[in-house]
């Protein structure tokens, strides 16, 4: 997916903006990039790959190369970013955050104007940020073309933009899917992805914008350029898996809408009486963590950590492009700890269950160091849908996604009829579903969060919420 911060000033804001994009690094393994306005220099940028190296240590020397008292910098999981633009509306810096559906559709659009064209990349794609400036060319102004631009793309559009005389415009996507806060300090204002990328720069959170909204940003205050839409659709799936835990958005902290998560989780099962004696109750490293802290506490079955994942070196194990080396990483890195493990029932929680690849050689792992029973729960609803307003996943096809496979296997291509009735636990093709992972992966039991379950331990109005890719609803 990916995240950004940016800065304005009345002193040099280059470290702000270092560590502030440092702090969105969960978000992509791709690209990272900076840009910066100095009044002398102008607007100067840097952008490295992030695939083998975090983005701290491809910037270390950002400090002697660059400087400014407006800058921006951002993590891409896609295209290299942030773009240098120049244009009749200006020239400016450019990072955006989001998912373009129709970006054939609008290259095509654009290219029918009389002597547009597009730098193109390797097997002539066209970057998405230089789209995106494309469209924003043809308003009368930055913030009607960014308006504009978010009217006709498919999909999901954050933007953060630096002009060439050190403001910053920032715009939120039309339907508020991800967040947009602004931050500010005796020195100047923020704008960040992430909540706790502005406390921890020296800022105090000033507010959030809504969806669709679009403000302009200098040292001494924020400025209303589009007012914000009535309707939002936030990606509920950014609290159950893809946020840091310190991260809050509309007020609700990730990690403490984990616990109740994992609490609800543990409700239903003492309704169901679906396990039997368990020894300990763990996570799946690491966003299943916290759902399983609040599994335990509510459950009263001992927390523990049977294995512990070697990080220092490979921190996440989607790094790599190809899958299997994805599998290879994530198995290497995996650490029994053998009185936990041997001749123990355990009870696992992951965040989410999507190929399940790497959660059948978990389950192997546990086996093979002497677990005698893995029960498995998810935090969340049965994925049945790919997301196709951000890029949570690799996934290109609906069929990648392990519940359809196995309802396909089941009843075939006639069983993606009854998909609500495969999502529920009170129904015989839900059990069915269940019971046909459990063979497959080994495990002795497997529940998911219900959707409703879900949109509990989130706690805000479910109608501001986006749950296609358990529901297929927008």
């Amino acid at each position: 997916m990916g995240g950004f911060f940016g800065a304005v000033s009345k002193q040099d804001i280059i470290a702000d903006v270092f560590f502030g994009t440092d702090y969105h690094s969960h978000l992509g393994t791709s690209r990272g990039g900076m840009a910066a306005y100095d009044e002398r220099i102008g607007l100067q940028r840097e952008i490295h790959r992030l695939e083998n190296s975090p983005f701290r240590t491809k910037f270390q020397h950002v400090f002697e190369e660059m400087q400014g008292t407006s800058a921006i910098g951002c993590i891409s999981d896609t295209d290299p970013q942030p773009l240098l633009i120049r244009s009749a509306l200006g020239t400016y810096a450019i990072s955006i955050i989001g998912k373009i559906n129709n970006s054939d559709e609008l290259i095509d659009r654009y290219l029918n104007l009389e002597g547009s064209h597009f730098d193109a990349m390797t097997g002539g794609r066209v970057n998405s940020t230089e789209l995106v400036a494309a469209l924003i060319s043809q308003g009368k102004s930055l913030a009607d073309g960014i308006h504009f631009a978010q009217q006709i793309v498919e999909g999901t559009l954050s933007v953060l933009l630096l002009c060439d005389d050190g403001t910053l415009i920032a715009a939120r996507d039309r339907l508020g899917r991800i967040p947009v806060l602004i931050g500010k300090n005796e020195h100047g204002r923020c704008v960040s992805f992430e909540s706790y990328a502005i406390h921890k720069t020296g800022y105090e959170q000033e507010r959030e914008l809504g969806p669709g909204e679009i403000v302009s940003c200098t040292a001494e205050g924020v400025t209303q350029l589009v007012a914000p839409g009535e309707q939002m659709r936030m990606c509920a799936f950014l609290w159950s898996y893809y946020s840091y835990p310190t991260s809050t958005y509309e007020g609700v902290n990730v990690e403490v809408m984990r616990y109740r998560n994992g609490a609800i989780m543990a409700k239903d099962d003492k309704k169901r009486g679906s396990v039997g004696d368990l020894d300990y109750v763990g996570g799946v490293p690491d966003s299943g963590t916290p759902h399983a802290i609040g599994y335990a506490n509510e459950s009263g079955v001992p927390f523990a950590r049977p294995y512990i994942k070697y990080t220092p070196t490979w921190s996440r194990s989607f790094t790599p492009q190809k899958q299997a080396d994805r599998n290879r990483i994530a198995k290497m890195k995996q650490i029994p700890i053998h009185e936990l493990i041997e001749d123990k029932n355990l009870l696992f929680v992951d965040d989410s269950i999507v190929r399940g690849t790497q959660l059948r050689e978990t389950v192997e792992f546990l086996y093979s160091n002497g677990a005698k029973s893995v029960h498995m729960r998810s935090a969340c609803p049965p994925l049945m849908y790919p997301c196709k307003f951000l890029n949570f996943s690799r996934a290109t096809s609906p069929m990648e996604l392990m519940t359809r496979k196995v309802i396909v296997e089941l009843e075939g291509e006639e069983g993606l009829q009854y998909i609500d009735e495969y999502s529920r636990d009170d129904t015989e093709r839900g059990r069915r579903l269940r019971d046909a992972i459990c063979q497959k992966f080994n495990f002795s039991s497997l529940e998911f969060q219900s959707l409703d379950g879900l949109l509990e331990s989130i706690g805000i109005d479910p109608c501001k919420l986006c749950t296609y890719c358990w529901s297929g609803k927008e």
